[in-house]
Formats: C-alpha cells, structure tokens, sequence
C-alpha cells in the first residue's frame, strides 16, 4: 500500500507505525487561546499523559532538564493572582497596559490546567544552556501533538515577566534555572482552526 506524500509520503514495507496518522496530528496542531476554550474540564489522567509524553523528548547527555508545575483547579485562582502581582510589580507603572494586564490575570482562570515550563540547569554544566532550552521546546511539542490527538487545545505563552526574579521565587527555582513559559490546556470551544505552511521549496536548500 502507498500513500501519495499530502498522507504523508510512501507507506514502506515494515514501517513500525501509520505514518498517514502521525503526520495529520502533526498538521493539524495548532494554537488555541484559552479565550476560545469552553467550560469542559479535562481530567488529571489527560494531562498525566501529556506530561509522561513530554518527558521522552530528545535530550543531549539525558539531563532531562525539563521541568512542570500543574496548576488546576483553585490554583489556577492563585497563579492568576501571582501573575498579575508580578506584573504589577515588574513593569513600570508609565508601560503598564490594562487590556495586557487583563489578558494576563484572566486566561488561567479560562483554562482546564495551566502548566509552567521551566528548565533545570545542569548543575555540571556538561551542556550549553541554548541546548537545554531546546530540549524543553521539544518537551513542549510532544505535549502539543498530544493535545491534538485527544482534542485538547493547547496555548504556549511567554510573556515577558515570566524571565522575572519575582516569577523565579514563584516557581521556587534555583538561580540559573528558567521559567520559559505557560502551557494552556483546555477543550476548545470554536471549529478546529485550520492551518497553512509555506511549501518546503520556499525554505529547503539542498545540496
């Protein structure tokens, strides 16, 4: 059986898996606001499997620097407020923005789980810090492919108090130690957002 390559290429003899439904959860990934979450929850066990997924990313010198705090529940209360203090208390008043600062206290309260990505440095500093971070985006992906694959909408967040000292002591992280963003989850409550890429001749030398 050969699949055309919009499937996901040729379907080789003794192929481990279906590589057709590997590449539509790829392709079908996509961002998903918790403003455009609903009111259904997703359950512990889901976001279990997200973060059990997450943690077989590639990882030079198997540091697994990848670190998660689970906020759900009446925690998503207490990381809504602590986001906003931090804003408050980080950003000068004469740059403060009110829809920024909205935006910011509201959306864990409209998810189902927020959950906070951070990196753990190697305390042998046997690799780079870029690498570990890569890592971790790694870590990312495997829990946003996961998200597609139940029907989860998933949202990576990075806004800029998250690199704050104040954010750090939040988290109780070590020094040299990153908070690189928020992961979002919740079930979407909008269509399925459809997607576009530039075709691989735009962004593909070969030699």
């Amino acid at each position: 059986m050969y699949l055309s390559a919009d499937k996901g290429g040729p379907q080789i003899p003794g192929m481990r898996y279906n590589l057709s439904e590997i590449t539509e959860v790829i392709r079908n990934r996509r961002t998903i606001y918790p403003e455009q979450f609903s009111d259904r929850k997703v359950h512990r066990e889901q976001i279990e499997l997200l973060l059990n997924n997450a943690i077989w990313a590639p990882t030079h010198g198997m540091t697994q620097p990848w670190r998660f705090t689970v906020f759900m529940g009446e925690s998503l209360f207490d990381l809504s407020e602590n986001l906003g203090r931090i804003y408050l208390e980080t950003v000068p008043p004469e740059k403060q923005n009110d829809a920024k600062f909205a935006k910011i206290v509201s959306r864990p309260k409209l998810a189902s789980a927020a959950i906070a990505i951070c990196m753990k440095r190697d305390p042998d500093r046997r690799i780079t810090e870029m690498d570990e971070m890569c890592a971790v985006a790694c870590a990312v992906q495997n829990m946003h492919l996961t998200c597609t694959a139940y029907g989860l909408g998933g949202f990576w967040s990075t806004p800029g108090i998250i690199h704050t000292e104040q954010m750090r002591a939040f988290l109780e992280l070590e020094e040299e130690d990153k908070c690189l963003g928020i992961f979002y989850v919740g079930y979407p409550g909008i269509e399925w957002p459809k997607g576009q890429r530039k075709p691989i001749e735009y962004l593909t030398t070969w030699k």
